[in-house]
């Protein structure tokens, strides 16, 4: 069954930075544009970056100059660098199909991955 894997999460301090990856097993996903999901205690999951299949990427504003999304289509990896985390960017992260820009909704999911938890702690 087609499915991403997400790693690259962990505890750091406000301010501190993380590299979150993305890898999926199965099909190739260079076609499809692709988004970088959070979903915090809570709350619900929620696109907050997305890379289209020409390469754009669009961010939510929370996120906006912070984090930045890309991908490799030689390995079909995404990933997400993430700087200056704050408190509020504490949530399980997951990759999936995504839209043309932010506030677009893909128009399918592949099944969700188990997510990377990120924790940003003082």
């Amino acid at each position: 069954q087609v499915r991403f894997v997400e790693s690259g999460g962990g505890l750091v301090q406000p301010g501190e930075s993380l590299r979150l990856s993305c890898v999926p097993s199965g099909n190739d996903f260079s076609g499809y544009h692709m988004a970088w999901y959070r979903q915090g205690l809570g709350k619900q999951r929620e696109q907050i970056a997305t890379i289209s299949v020409g390469g754009d990427p669009d961010y939510i504003e929370a996120v906006k100059g912070r984090f930045t999304i890309s991908r490799d289509l030689g390995t079909n990896k995404v990933y997400l660098q993430m700087n200056n985390l704050k408190l509020d960017d504490t949530a399980v992260y997951y990759c999936n199909r995504g839209g043309a820009t932010v506030t677009q909704t893909a128009g399918a999911f592949v099944p969700w991955g188990p997510g990377t938890q990120v924790t940003v702690s003082s």
